[in-house]
């Protein structure tokens, strides 16, 4: 009987979400998507609201606690309703933050990062649609053929037969490269995370600079004509200390004739940084660097109109804008 109790209370539960999100669809503005324009839940398992019954048949139905564990078996190989995965819009208002949208639905930030596929968490917009789904994870693409739902589920530690129920997928069937997963109640990890709230690197100037030149096209200080400028200026007195923006290992120092004296440290995930103009380099190759490790001074080497530091960021190999990752 208590277990009964519970199935109803859950059915009870799951007929009142539906009700309130569909009146927070009113009240905060919310845009529902899905053709009819109003909140739509995923129709798997769900029935008609006017549907009829089939065979009369006389007496009341006999519930044992067998029948109930069979339910319980069901519930869990994921017939389970509350598993249903749907998704709404939101369209982003002025205060809005990432972290102040998940917690009113009552998502997570990793959430709405990763579903709405955000490189920039900074660049969120007013007026800006974002799709919101009905429970919290994150994308997942298989990136080679034979994964399969357990194994995804088993990457992210989360519950297999959830994620099998959310995507209707058997847990040990091969999944293609490129197909999407849904993973219930899985988190980006914490690189992806720091990348994208521009968290992950310390600015290599600690004392008082000023943005000469930016990331990107800019008319050359030398010639006038319009060129691509691969890092960020950071114009300060001579000599004041630059430090390793991240942690890693030194893998050149040298001087050429564009950067003067420069530096270059490996990081993890594919990042390396460079560091250029330098009046004197304090550190060596092969050495291991912190954000706390001083690797040289502020200079004018090199192609130069007055000291200062350029920075630039490489991630895999490619120039990327340092102020997109640092804090």
């Amino acid at each position: 009987m208590k277990k009964l109790v519970r199935i109803l209370k859950n059915k009870w539960a799951e007929l009142s979400l539906k009700n309130a999100v569909q009146c927070l669809s009113v009240t905060c503005g919310v845009c529902a998507l899905v053709v009819t324009g109003t909140l739509v839940f995923a129709s798997h398992g769900a029935e008609p609201e006017n549907g009829q019954g089939g065979l009369e048949t006389p007496g009341i139905p006999i519930v044992t606690e067998e029948s109930l564990d069979e339910i319980a078996l069901e519930n869990s190989a994921g017939y389970d309703e509350s598993y249903n995965l749907s998704y709404f819009a939101y369209r982003v208002r002025s205060g809005d933050m990432i972290g102040k949208i998940a917690e009113t639905f009552d998502i997570s930030s990793d959430t709405i990062i990763s579903v709405n596929n955000i490189r920039n968490s900074r660049l969120l917009q007013i007026g800006d649609y974002l799709k919101i789904p009905t429970m919290p994870g994150i994308l997942y693409t298989v990136k080679k053929d034979g994964e399969t739902v357990e194994s995804v589920a088993e990457k992210y530690k989360i519950d297999s037969k959830k994620c099998s129920a959310v995507n209707h997928a058997d847990l040990d069937a091969a999944l293609t490269a490129g197909t999407t997963l849904f993973v219930p109640d899985a988190e980006l990890d914490w690189v992806t995370r720091q990348e994208i709230n521009g968290d992950l690197f310390r600015k290599p100037i600690r004392a008082r600079w000023y943005k000469s030149s930016s990331f990107g096209w800019r008319a050359s200080p030398f010639t006038g004509a319009r060129s691509y400028h691969s890092g960020v200026d950071m114009a300060c007195p001579m000599g004041t200390n630059i430090y390793a923006a991240l942690p890693g290992k030194v893998t050149a120092t040298g001087y050429n004739s564009t950067y003067g004296n420069y530096v270059i440290v490996a990081h993890h995930s594919g990042y390396k940084t460079l560091y250029g103009h330098m009046s004197s380099i304090t550190c060596v190759a092969k050495q291991y660097v912190t954000q706390d490790t001083r690797i040289g001074k502020v200079g004018s080497t090199g192609m130069s109109t007055g000291p200062h530091l350029h920075f630039t960021v490489f991630k895999n190999g490619k120039q990327v804008n340092p102020e997109n990752l640092w804090n």
